[in-house]
């Protein structure tokens, strides 16, 4: 069922309880009040902020109360709107509003690593979390501020658990853009095979795997494709072509035939839609603290305009009143 003006929440998942309102007000405080008043000045902004308020409440709230309801993110804005007083007045907006913030999201640009083996002949990729996802190099969004090398690091961390700080080199990288947006990945060498790998976010990575580059070629000429083993390379198959080049000029330094099968699971997770084994240990998605807002550049939302200071003035009432 599609929300119309901010109204129902979907109904493909009825299970569960809805958040009370002392939990959305506790997110409310914890991911808006107590933040910058520049990181309010915009639609996209209070998104970005709303979207890290969406994982604190799956990664955490929904993790340890079961009876609590899983949300879509477009749900949860939907009642994070209706329960806060600040954002209230913007509900018949909230169709628009969501839409172009998914179409401002499009336009970040992306940062991330290609880690290819010691023999240069397999390459490391993630899949997502979601039924039906695709596979990519480690990759995601850059902050605002942020260096595309310091986020490639950063978010090659986040999603394998491998530091490639001290293996990347600035001149090594390949760059295309992906309708409006700009990925940039580094080539990192010198990761061995064996290496232990385990993302350190939930939800977000289901398997971790090695695979066999030229298995990876689409067998035609479309950049949105899949491989000759029938994996989906929406986000691989763009580079494929730029990276068998630059093998090409960058024969390993001790080369050495591998033998091995053409994919190799080195980590795979339990309770994605797809299955698996056990998460040891992991840690809160990067982003549900407050402490680390993802702090990206934001825009006014087309002809609305967003009173910074009534919002904060109305958030600070409401919670003196609580």
């Amino acid at each position: 069922m599609a929300m119309a003006g901010g109204g129902g929440l979907n109904r493909s998942s009825s299970r569960g309880q809805l958040p009370p309102q002392e939990l959305l007000d506790d997110l409310c405080s914890r991911f808006l009040l107590n933040v910058p008043k520049e990181e309010l000045e915009s639609f996209e902004r209070i998104l970005f902020l709303l979207e890290q308020a969406h994982w604190f409440y799956e990664d955490n709230s929904v993790e340890h109360n079961p009876n609590l309801k899983s949300l879509s993110f477009k749900d949860f804005t939907s009642l994070m709107f209706k329960s806060c007083t600040a954002l209230r007045p913007y509900i018949a907006h909230l169709d628009d509003i969501y839409k172009d913030f998914n179409n401002y999201k499009f336009r970040v640009p992306v940062s991330g690593a290609i880690i290819l083996d010691d023999t240069y002949e397999r390459c490391l990729l993630v899949k997502g979390w979601k039924a039906g996802a695709s596979w990519s190099f480690p990759r995601g969004k850059r902050n605002k501020d942020e260096e595309d090398h310091t986020c490639a690091v950063r978010e090659v961390l986040e999603e394998t658990g491998c530091d490639v700080s001290s293996l990347l080199n600035l001149d090594d990288c390949l760059e295309v853009s992906i309708g409006q947006q700009r990925v940039r990945l580094y080539i990192i060498t010198g990761v061995k095979r064996d290496t232990v790998f385990a993302p350190q976010t939930k939800k977000e990575i289901s398997e971790i795997s090695w695979h066999r580059i030229d298995d990876l070629l689409p067998a035609s000429d479309d950049a949105v494709s899949r491989g000759v083993n029938g994996i989906k390379l929406y986000m691989v198959a763009p580079f494929l072509t730029k990276l068998k080049a630059w093998i090409a000029t960058h024969p390993p330094p001790q080369y050495q035939k591998s033998e091995a099968s053409a994919k190799v699971t080195v980590w795979k997770a339990k309770n994605s839609s797809s299955g698996g084994t056990p998460v040891e240990n992991p840690v809160a998605r990067a982003g549900s603290d407050a402490q680390h807002i993802d702090n990206r550049p934001g825009r006014s939302f087309r002809n609305f305009r967003f009173d910074t200071a009534s919002i904060l003035q109305s958030m600070e009432a409401s919670f003196l009143r609580t």
